[in-house]
């Protein structure tokens, strides 16, 4: 009988040793089907989520992805505050204390020329090594590139105004021209200096202040687009479509 019992609790063990293994196995299955159904809930979500100008990539890749965007996002904070502060005494010493950036060129030329030349000399009487001053070379890669790109961003921008002029694009020709119209009047209230660094303020601040409210940033542009979009509808019904469009392109051709 003793034997008897034990085979029976035996079996039994083994039946619950069973049945939770499979119901660990079902329970994985049934957990990894929720799962894939979540993830594609949330990328169907993230589909539908309204990005400013179309936008579809990170915020990192939008901005050119590697080392700018990394300083833009300010990803490593000290060399992102190293290059603010250093823009920010450039714009006080030419800005604030009037100092000209050629004579600030001269003076610090003629410091770093004394320094080198004294201590290049004296290394003679302490017997020590002279200055390993290292030579500065421009590549003929780099120099070649950056000409092919400023060639390319000139090119586009003259075929962009050339389009504009033939009157082909009746909105890009109002956004140029309200564009320039608040480009004048920001130099007017400024100077070259001081609106370049505006600008770099901006691009300094306003990437890593998006990229972290970017949802609330996006449902509100969301709504300022339809907005703009039902006010230029009546714009364009009672003012544009009432204005004689130049001739089109396909009419050119043939």
């Amino acid at each position: 009988m003793a034997e008897q019992h034990k085979e029976e609790s035996g079996v039994t063990v083994l039946d619950k040793i069973s049945d939770k293994l499979h119901g660990r196995g079902g329970g994985s299955s049934s957990s990894s089907d929720s799962d894939d159904e979540r993830s594609s809930a949330t990328a169907a979500v993230k589909a539908k989520i309204y990005r400013i100008f179309g936008r579809e990539k990170p915020v990192h890749s939008v901005l050119g992805g590697g080392k700018p965007a990394d300083l833009f996002l300010w990803r490593n904070k000290r060399i992102s505050g190293g290059v603010l502060a250093g823009a920010t005494a450039f714009w006080l010493l030419f800005e604030v204390m009037d100092y000209h950036l050629l004579t600030l060129l001269c003076h610090c030329l003629i410091l770093t020329l004394a320094i080198l030349f004294l201590w290049s000399n004296a290394t003679t009487f302490i017997n020590k090594s002279p200055p390993n001053i290292p030579e500065v070379k421009i590549p003929d890669d780099l120099a070649v590139n950056v000409a092919r790109s400023l060639r390319y961003e000139i090119n586009r921008g003259f075929a962009t105004l050339r389009e504009i002029g033939q009157g082909h694009d009746l909105k890009k020709f109002l956004i140029v021209i309200a564009g320039l119209w608040i480009l004048s009047v920001l130099g007017s209230c400024c100077n070259f200096l001081t609106l370049s660094y505006i600008v770099f303020m901006v691009l300094y601040t306003v990437p890593v202040l998006y990229e972290k409210h970017e949802d609330k940033v996006d449902a509100f542009g969301e709504k300022a687009m339809v907005e703009l979009k039902r006010y230029y509808a009546i714009f364009d019904e009672k003012c544009l479509s009432k204005i004689p469009k130049g001739p089109l392109k396909d009419k050119k051709q043939h």
